[in-house]
């Protein structure tokens, strides 16, 4: 009968054959599984022809899902809103980031954001209306303006943080609007600008979508006495995309679509400081 010690070279074997096979996967699993995800590669709304991979700048701070480091020292450096000031809060994705920067080659030039105006802008690249709830306070209520303008949902639509039915998204625009209401900030609501496509996420038929939550956004508005701003009539072809002399890429305005929303975002501004506080 074989000894124990007989098959002591084949066990040796078979050990070293199975690190050979297991040892690599291992180190492969470690390796990965230590590096911190790259937000850079998610793809989200911001800027494509100026970030050739990605759509979103990757936060100091990857646990910062919010991005609340941002403005985070901008608002400290802010004062106190000064006697009869109309401070004015701007909240979006890129779209109201966007706003005003200058053409710098392959970049376009987006127009001016109300210059003398006392008009903050707080909007963040490739972020979703969670995203913007969750700094609404920071953002917002915080800097004591007499509006907030709120512009958001395309992101949702496009998936940026996962995907979202239009209740949810209706859901967080509407929590958004119930805090700034309960805390003194009077509310306007802007419609997502039309999109046929997205170019980091092709293939989802945003149009009627985006059509879809517009309309919700219009009924909800004039149901809670907000005011509502119809971007979307004036910048949308007829088959739900935004006019190609409009826009970049097909979701981020030009000089000639800010141009437009300028004066249609400045009549919301007055028509809800006319408007009393409910």
């Amino acid at each position: 009968m074989p000894t124990h010690a007989n098959f002591r070279p084949v066990y040796t074997l078979v050990l070293f054959a199975a690190l050979a096979v297991l040892l690599p996967f291992a180190i492969s699993r470690a390796a990965s599984g230590s590096r911190s995800i790259d937000t850079r590669a998610l793809g989200t709304g911001a800027y494509p022809e100026r970030r050739s991979n990605s759509n979103l700048p990757a936060p100091p701070d990857q646990n910062d899902w919010a991005l609340l480091e941002k403005y985070r020292d901008a608002n400290r450096a802010l004062a106190t809103p000064a006697s009869g000031e109309n401070r004015v809060v701007f909240m979006g994705d890129s779209i109201t980031e966007g706003w005003g920067i200058k053409a710098a080659p392959p970049a376009p030039d987006r127009g001016d954001f109300f210059p003398g105006k006392p008009y903050i802008n707080r909007g963040i690249s490739g972020q979703t209306t969670p995203q913007m709830l969750v700094r609404f306070r920071q953002d917002v209520i915080d800097l004591k303006p007499k509006v907030v303008v709120i512009l958001a949902g395309i992101n949702d639509i496009a998936g940026n943080t996962g995907p979202e039915t239009q209740d949810q998204i209706a859901g967080y625009l509407t929590s958004m609007a119930e805090l700034a209401r309960a805390n003194g900030i009077r509310v306007v609501l802007c419609s997502v600008l039309p999109a046929i496509d997205f170019p980091w996420h092709r293939g989802l038929e945003p149009a009627p979508k985006v059509r879809a939550l517009n309309a919700w956004m219009k009924d909800y508005a004039a149901k809670n006495r907000f005011v509502y701003v119809d971007y979307y009539d004036s910048m949308a072809t007829p088959d739900g995309g935004l006019k190609p002399d409009l826009g970049s890429d097909g979701v981020h305005p030009v000089k000639a679509g800010y141009d437009i929303m300028a004066p249609l975002a400045e009549a919301g501004i007055e028509q809800a400081l006319r408007n009393p506080l409910p």
